[in-house]
């Protein structure tokens, strides 16, 4: 039974841990390195991460600088942050790239935050999946008389909590992204 439970945290876990990161690259009106984990430069004839082909920095709220540890690699880098979904504009002046971040408008800003609502409600639904998953193993080891029935009670009770608690961190990560997103 314990190996149910702490399989499906590990799995609720997952699904936590994949919405910071689909937050991480949501854009708001600050300038963070984060932005850009997603794009992927053509270097040396294969996609890398731009963050292993450039040193990324982020001197004032407004603005990113991009230093590639190859010179040759600075219009590739500049071709996927301009095709990426970011919307930046990227200029270059032979050595660094440099994007400014313009704030957003408010129209943006309440976009933004119905998609990380979107986002946060997959995960919820993704948690309860798992609950539901669990809740089966959990009646499959009660029909192989595994586990008594006292045993799955309390299964089914221990995953509804791990349930509760990783939607209520959900809901916090949420929310502090919709702070952070309407903040001018």
């Amino acid at each position: 039974m314990q190996d149910v439970i702490s399989s499906n945290e590990d799995r609720m876990k997952k699904t936590l841990a994949s919405l910071k990161e689909g937050f991480a690259s949501l854009r708001t009106g600050r300038a963070s390195a984060s932005l850009f984990d997603r794009i992927r430069v053509d270097a040396y004839g294969e996609k890398s991460p731009l963050n292993q082909v450039a040193n990324i920095a982020v001197p004032e709220a407004r603005l990113i600088v991009i230093q590639p540890w190859d010179k040759s690699l600075i219009t590739e880098i500049e071709k996927a942050i301009r095709s990426s979904e970011l919307s930046l504009n990227p200029s270059n002046d032979g050595k660094v790239i440099r994007i400014s971040i313009p704030p957003l408008t408010e129209e943006r800003r309440k976009e933004l935050v119905k998609l990380a609502k979107n986002q946060a409600e997959q995960s919820r639904v993704s948690v309860r999946n798992i609950r539901r998953d669990g809740n089966e193993e959990l009646k499959k080891l009660l029909k192989d008389t595994k586990i008594t029935e006292d045993d799955e009670t309390k299964g089914a009770d221990d995953l509804q909590k791990l349930t509760d608690n990783y939607i209520n961190q959900i809901n916090k990560v949420l929310e502090e992204k919709e702070k952070e997103i309407m903040e001018v």
